[in-house]
Order: structure tokens, then C-alpha cells, then sequence
């Protein structure tokens, strides 16, 4: 199914640097309390983890991320609870491929690629 599909990757997270720094800093005081798994488990204080940048770059499929407010603004129509990963197939709308409590219950990177790798062996 690579054809013409992407990934879309949605962090429950507002847009900007200002809440980038707020939430590097509520990830590290408070990480039991921070509201994005998807964040939580691809993300350390600043920067994306080494092994899961390695794994999106070896799927067949391009990525996009998107925080909340921005993925509002280009699928209004789409209600999603976050965070989600969606996949998207030439001009459909993209349909939920992880929903957020399945993404909440991923303890770290090799839980959520091995989930990530299930999804989409099953959406083919």
C-alpha cells in the first residue's frame, strides 16, 4: 500500500517555540503529567530519539507532523482525539490508523514502532 500514502503523525501538543519550551520543561519535571504520548516517547527534552528517526526514515512512506493547532487548521473537518497517527491515500481524507489510547499505552520507541509496523501490515 506505499504507492501514493503518507503518515501523519499529530502530537497533542500546541504550535510555537514558546510552547516547544514549556514543553521540554513539563517533560522534565513533570513527565508522568505530560499530556502527548506520541511526544513523550519520540521526543526526549528537545530533540526527536535516534532510533525512532532511524525507523521513519526506513518506511516506505513520507512522513508529516503536525501539532494540534495545525492540524486543525488543514483538517477541520476530521475530528480525532490526540495524539493520532493517521495514514493518508491520494485524495481521501486520512483516515486513523493509532488512536491516542493506543499510542497512551506505548511505554517506549520499540513498543510504539512494533504497534506502528502491526497498524500498517493491517491497513494494506
Amino acid at each position: 500500500m506505499t504507492g501514493n500514502a503518507s503518515l501523519i503523525f499529530v502530537y497533542n501538543a500546541p504550535d510555537g517555540i514558546g510552547a516547544a519550551l514549556i514543553d521540554a520543561a513539563h517533560k522534565l519535571i513533570s513527565p508522568a503529567t505530560y499530556p502527548c504520548s506520541l511526544c513523550a516517547v519520540t521526543y526526549g527534552a528537545v530533540a526527536m530519539r535516534r532510533d525512532w528517526k532511524a525507523y521513519l526514515a526506513r518506511l516506505p512512506y513520507p512522513v508529516k507532523f503536525y501539532h494540534r493547532d495545525g492540524f486543525r487548521r488543514a483538517f477541520r473537518a476530521l475530528e480525532v482525539a490526540l495524539p493520532a497517527v493517521l495514514i493518508a491515500q491520494g485524495d481521501a481524507p486520512p483516515r486513523l490508523l493509532i488512536d491516542a489510547t493506543t499510542l497512551d499505552a506505548q511505554a517506549d520507541v520499540a513498543s510504539l514502532i512494533a504497534t506502528l509496523d502491526t497498524a500498517l501490515a493491517g491497513a494494506r
